[in-house]
């Protein structure tokens, strides 16, 4: 037995612990032969690589001297394109420019005929006399009032555009001071109007609520006014339907002698009063900035001509002069200067505020749809009648009833609530932002509007405010941009469609002569704008003042990404494309944002039918400041490639490039484009950038 334990023992240690074999390691000599093969392989290899790397030698070398040629072809007639592109751009600026005089001429004796009331907004005292009779007159109904306020509004646009064109600074601060007096005397009117519908508020009782309601349309404005006169404690909310407004008052308003009023002006001068304010701000910090440099200079002017004379002066005085360098120094580090005045009047400027304020950035946002004014008031006292005759308190003026009031206990009054439907004529991309006016600091602020509620179905909005306040809704200005892609396509002579395919919505410009037609994909109201002929800059800012916005400025690359080229190069690319856009199709390539900076790169072909281009017909154009060149890529190309087509030129301008690849038809029918069309589809380019905005 123990043997065989033993036995058994051993058999399974060895199964466990069983070691594999060991290797034998056995070096295996190559052989003469092998050695042989394996050399010459190695050699056969070495000398294919060489050959290659010859042959890739001799490719570069006839690339650079084809290359070198090509540029010295082009260098030859460089002189020539580039006379013949001045001369086509002087040609067309000059009858442009004419053009333009004579028009203005034309309507500033159109502007004289008209003699509708409203003063010449160049007069300044037209405009004060203008200002002072109608503040004056006390005696005008309400549809006179409104008549007057809707002559007072044309004066304040035909003023602000006065002022955005003007650099004089004299006439900017007389723009200004006239804008600001038509703005507080057009809201004492509107107060006035409704002063006078609130003080008859009994003679207009509602049989149902027993209180006054009532709506007044204007082509200005709309006034929604309510009295209080029944005083229902379970008294909650009121919807002025037919303008889309109402509000919601809390128990302790129900039973109080108040008046609400909603009036909804569609234009809005607060904007403009607080860019106006801002920027006097900026312009007093940049003088001080200049006075502060000038003294440093002074300072440093001392300290030179110390040093330069013969008596170096005391260590002691030196260092006075450096502190007190040091010290002005310091005082200018202090300033903030990161937003000197712009000469770009029509930008709003930034209000920053060091007491944690959340003001709008109004280069971020615009507001859209006018400016809700949302007041309390006391009802004025109603007349009393009595056997022929009637008996009324005089009152001077409406008074503004206190809310939020102090309340026993430290109670917190509830807030109160309003709503609104976005106006039909203006485009939201997005849930609007609603924003309160800060009469004191005239600026707008986010702070303050709680419980906000969008319906978009409905294209409702809803929330409540701590009291009652003007507000508006904001829309980011670049929420349309960069653009996704865009095409410039002929149509015919004189004749093209500027596509944009917005980062939210897509947009469609005519271009027939000096006139544009905007196409949008949108269902609700537009009807003033969509469909409607109208100038260039006529249509920008109506675009605008609608809420689509496909243009930019100085600012707008602070809020969005931007491929960012050479801006001589782009600007003179502009000129060519509106040049050709009679007889060539362009369009957007993703390529353009690999390129580099120096170089632009687009699709082109020469196209004559209104029908869209087909995808096959493109061609891509590397386009920089010394030359223009046809590539051989596409835009299904797996990487870029700058390399030009075999057999294809270089040229110095854009245009003499195209015309290699044109019919002699396309050819004339693009050095046949009217001054026009060409100024036309030019301003609407450099307006929209797309070539740095996509």
């Amino acid at each position: 037995m123990c043997a065989g334990y033993r036995g058994y023992l051993y058999t399974d240690f060895t199964r466990t612990v069983k070691m594999p074999p060991k290797s034998k390691k056995k070096s295996r000599k190559m052989s003469k032969a092998q050695r042989l093969k394996k050399q010459q392989e190695e050699e056969e290899a070495a000398r294919l690589q060489a050959e290659r790397e010859e042959q890739d030698r001799l490719d570069n070398r006839r690339k650079q001297e084809e290359i070198q040629r090509l540029e010295e072809k082009a260098l030859e007639s460089r002189e020539n394109e580039l006379n013949e592109l001045r001369y086509l751009l002087k040609e067309n600026n000059s009858a442009v420019i004419e053009w333009r005089i004579d028009a203005a001429e034309k309507a500033e004796w159109e502007r004289y005929m008209r003699c509708n009331g409203v003063p010449d907004p160049k007069d300044q005292r037209g405009v004060n006399t203008f200002i002072s009779l109608w503040r004056d007159d006390l005696e005008s109904n309400v549809a006179e009032e409104l008549q007057l306020c809707s002559k007072a509004v044309q004066l304040f646009e035909e003023l602000e555009e006065l002022l955005n064109e003007t650099k004089d600074p004299k006439e900017i601060l007389m723009y200004q001071e006239a804008l600001r007096d038509v703005q507080e005397l057009l809201h004492s009117k509107h107060l006035s109007i409704a002063e006078k519908i609130l003080k008859g508020a009994s003679e207009n009782i509602d049989p149902d609520t027993r209180n006054m309601q009532t709506v007044s349309k204007h082509e200005t404005s709309t006034l929604c006014l309510w009295a209080n006169l029944f005083k229902n404690p379970n008294f909650k909310e009121l919807d002025f339907e037919e303008a889309g407004m109402g509000f919601r008052l809390p128990m302790q308003l129900a039973v109080s002698d108040i008046a609400v009023r909603i009036l909804h002006t569609h234009y809005d001068h607060l904007s403009m009063l607080a860019r106006i304010r801002h920027q006097s701000e900026k312009q007093i910090m940049g003088e001080k900035k200049l006075s502060i440099q000038e003294s440093v200079k002074k300072q440093s002017s001392a300290s030179l001509q110390s040093g330069n004379s013969g008596v170096q002066g005391s260590e002691g005085s030196k260092s006075q002069i450096f502190t007190q360098m040091e010290a002005l120094s310091g005082h200018m580090s202090s300033l903030d200067f990161s937003d000197a005045p712009t000469k770009d009047q029509t930008v709003p400027q930034v209000a920053v505020t060091g007491n944690g304020a959340q003001v709008v950035d109004m280069m971020h946002y615009t507001s859209l749809g006018g400016v809700f004014y949302y007041d309390l008031l006391h009802l004025p006292p109603q007349p009393i009648r009595r056997r022929g005759y009637t008996i009324l308190q005089i009152v001077d003026g409406l008074r503004v009833f206190p809310y939020p009031t102090k309340r026993p206990n430290g109670e917190v009054c509830p807030p109160v609530g309003v709503s609104v439907t976005l106006p039909d004529w203006v485009v939201y991309m997005e849930p609007p932002l609603v924003a309160r006016w800060d009469a004191g600091d005239e600026q707008w602020r986010r702070d303050g509007v709680t419980d906000v509620s969008y319906e978009e179905a409905g294209a409702k909005i809803s929330f409540k405010m701590e009291t009652f306040q003007t507000f508006a809704l904001m829309q980011r200005t670049y929420a349309n941009l960069p653009f996704q892609s865009w095409e410039l396509r002929p149509l015919g002579q004189d004749s093209a469609l500027f596509t944009v395919k917005g980062a939210l919505i897509n947009i469609t410009i005519t271009i027939q002569n000096d006139q544009c037609m905007l196409q949008l994909e949108q269902e609700r109201g537009l009807s003033h704008l969509v469909g409607k002929w109208m100038s260039g800059p006529a249509l920008q800012k109506a675009m605008l003042k609608a809420g689509i916005n496909i243009f930019v400025n100085e600012h707008t690359q602070k809020y969005i990404s931007i491929c960012k080229k050479e801006s001589l190069t782009e600007q003179a690319v502009y000129e060519q494309m509106a040049l050709f856009a009679s007889a060539c199709a362009f369009s957007w390539s993703k390529w353009n944002a690999i390129c580099g900076e120096e170089h632009l790169v687009l699709q082109v072909c020469e196209h004559h039918d209104p029908t869209p281009v087909p995808e096959d017909s493109w061609s891509m154009y590397l386009v920089g400041a010394q030359r223009s060149q046809k590539l051989e890529i596409t835009e299904n190309s797996e990487a870029f490639s700058p390399d030009h087509v075999p057999d294809s030129r270089f040229h110095s301008t854009f245009i003499h490039m195209l015309q290699d690849n044109m019919s002699p038809d396309g050819i004339a029918m693009a050095r046949n484009s009217h001054y026009w069309f060409v100024d036309t589809v030019q301003s609407l380019l450099c307006a929209t950038r797309p070539l740095v905005y996509s």
